[in-house]
């Protein structure tokens, strides 16, 4: 089926748009844009830069994708931005390309469901089915993985690391790393604990929460050592726990960031 496009709409020269598309009124596609499949643009979205989208998303009013990033450095370099297969996007959401200081790319997974006014900064990696609430707001260079959920206002550091199936509280600020399955809140959020309704919604087995639950105390309230040292102990008590594994190998992994802890700023 050929795409449907609105005679408002502005289709440059040189984009690709895939089949049974949907271009609604005053939508601005640029020339070296790539539209999926069944792709969907209500109305008054704008599509600019090397940007590729994945087929079947539903973009709402008033996003922007692929526009210049917010970065003083920035001089029109060829970066590029992506955005996977059935994700939608709603009102006002921004997605900026990357930068040749960072990875030249910012990247969104699948199925992700970004709210009103949600901000994904340049060079950012958000992974598959992850949600950003109503005006999140994500710096640039951040890494979101599978599965986690920022909740309304919520902010992201720069060069941050934001686990898979972690939880953000709403008006939280993070400046440092969130362990995967984590739940962080707060000002200046702190670790609160695991994200243990995730967990549940997401079908992980009893056995392997209470094992991330009791992995999760020896870590971060356990008595003895140094943060590191507890590490190294929670790692070899828990080992073949595919969920404890998972966290060890995201602090050993490292970062820019300090890990985000229970009180006070424990480097890792």
């Amino acid at each position: 089926m050929t795409a449907r496009i609105h005679p408002s709409a502005v289709i440059e020269e040189g984009a690709r748009i895939g089949a049974d598309v949907s271009i609604g009124p005053f939508c601005v596609v640029g020339p070296e844009v790539r539209l999926g499949d069944g792709c969907e643009l209500r109305s008054h979205v704008v599509v600019a830069g090397r940007t590729e989208i994945g087929p079947r998303c539903r973009i709402f009013p008033f996003v922007a994708i692929g526009h210049d990033p917010q970065d003083l450095k920035y001089r029109g370099e060829p970066t590029t931005t992506t955005v996977g297969a059935d994700c939608i996007l709603r009102e006002g959401v921004t997605i900026h390309r990357g930068t040749p200081n960072g990875s030249g790319a910012t990247i969104v997974g699948d199925r992700c469901f970004f709210l009103a006014n949600a901000h994904v900064a340049h060079d950012c990696r958000v992974g598959n089915n992850v949600i950003l609430s109503n005006n999140v707001m994500l710096a640039g260079h951040v890494k979101v993985g599978d599965f986690a959920i920022l909740g309304g206002g919520a902010a992201v550091i720069q060069h941050t690391r934001v686990g898979p199936h972690a939880f953000v509280g709403g008006m939280s600020g993070l400046e440092n790393d969130l362990i995967p399955f984590g739940m962080a809140v707060g000002d200046r959020a702190r670790l609160a604990g695991l994200n243990l309704v995730g967990l549940k919604r997401r079908g992980f087995a009893r056995e392997e929460i209470n094992a991330l639950r009791h992995a999760f105390e020896d870590l971060f309230t356990g008595e003895g050592g140094v943060f590191v040292e507890r590490l190294d102990a929670v790692a070899e008590r828990y080992a073949g726990h595919a969920l404890v594994a998972e966290v060890v190998a995201f602090v050993r992994a490292g970062g820019d960031r300090h890990v985000c802890m229970p009180s006070g700023p424990e480097p890792a």
